[in-house]
């Protein structure tokens, strides 16, 4: 680990190439279809396919909801309501002493509090503990909306206030972003911890961010059309295993495989997915927009990872209250695969909060 931020050492790119998201799962998602199953990416055969008019959504009188979906971790599983959209579920364990943690998954096609149970694993029981589960994943609702990062972010400050208290949060990947986008909105987050955050990449193409000049649209459009046979594709074990093998090191952790397939065969369990394949849910310049106006003590955890890039951590550690520490040998998910090391850097960064 390097817990000095004055000198981060550049991860070893020789490695691991690092592919934006987008790009990835354009070159594969192609091949993917052609041999009839193994997905590998999401994106080329829709730019390719003509476009037919997107048909008018009629709204449900009740949104989808998870039918029957085991617990991604211990403790009650519990739910808000958000205005607009319908139930969003959280875990909760009360117990413990001291300033809750709320811990926030990332976002990807199977995306679920089961991502960080390692964490919740090491902390419940010693703290207040709560994890979030984002608008359109694990056990919150599903409906067929339009999904934002506006509403990503009010999800969380409806936990929060929920709470009505301060908390420190835990973000993983593109759900730092919108943790950071919280914290703005909400003095209670008194801290940020952000697991191999995106938005710290090159503001264009370095990132997982919808490169087009309309944010995205068109490819949604695109994809949509396809929506159906392509979440059935990108859903399949193979494709879930090989998204989760550029985020491991080492052999994949079953569990989180086996978490994934369930999530992702809930009712509605397509319409989200497809607003972060077509780049939507990215702040085009996260760094500039969220990480540069951000004033509270923050640690970055990150090594190599297959689908971010950390061209600016540096710059971002320059910040006062800003930290970073390399959890060598790995991939995207430390806390699975160096848990003591990691939990070794937050209880070391929790011990000097205020």
């Amino acid at each position: 680990m390097t817990p000095d931020p004055t000198r981060l050492p550049a991860p070893d790119r020789a490695a691991r190439p690092r592919r934006s998201l987008p790009a990835l799962t354009a070159r594969t998602l192609t091949a993917a279809l052609l041999i009839g199953g193994l997905a590998l990416g999401t994106a080329a055969l829709a730019q390719t396919a003509p476009v037919s008019p997107t048909p008018t959504r009629v709204q449900q009188a009740e949104p989808n909801r998870p039918v029957n979906l085991r617990a991604a971790v211990s403790g009650e599983r519990r739910y808000l309501t958000i205005p607009n959209f319908g139930r969003v579920a959280y875990y909760a364990d009360d117990r413990g002493q001291g300033r809750p943690l709320v811990l926030t998954s990332s976002v990807n096609a199977a995306a679920s509090a089961y991502e960080m149970k390692p964490l919740w694993d090491a902390y419940v029981g010693t703290r207040p503990v709560y994890a979030l589960e984002w608008p359109g994943f694990g056990s919150s609702d599903r409906p067929d909306v339009t999904y934002t990062k506006e509403l990503m972010t009010a999800a969380l400050n409806a936990l929060i206030a929920e709470l009505n208290t301060d908390v420190d949060v835990v973000g993983l990947s593109l759900g730092s972003e919108f943790v950071v986008r919280a914290a703005l909105l909400d003095r209670r987050v008194r801290s940020a911890v952000l697991i191999s955050p995106s938005g710290l990449g090159s503001p264009r193409g370095g990132t997982q961010e919808a490169t087009a000049d309309d944010g995205g649209q068109q490819l949604y459009d695109r994809l949509n059309t396809f929506s159906t046979p392509l979440y059935a594709v990108i859903r399949t074990r193979p494709s879930i295993q090989y998204f989760l093998s550029r985020s491991f090191r080492g052999p994949v952790d079953g569990g989180l495989i086996d978490y994934s397939l369930d999530t992702t065969r809930q009712p509605g369990a397509k319409y989200a997915p497809i607003y972060f394949i077509s780049g939507r849910l990215f702040t085009a310049d996260a760094y500039a927009d969220l990480y540069s106006r951000l004033s509270i003590p923050t640690l970055v955890l990150y090594d190599q990872d297959g689908f971010v890039s950390f061209e600016r951590l540096q710059a971002f550690t320059l910040q006062a209250g800003v930290r970073a520490v390399r959890i060598e040998g790995t991939d995207g998910l430390p806390h699975f695969e160096k848990t003591p090391e990691v939990r070794a850097a937050l209880d070391a960064f929790w011990a000097a909060l205020p």
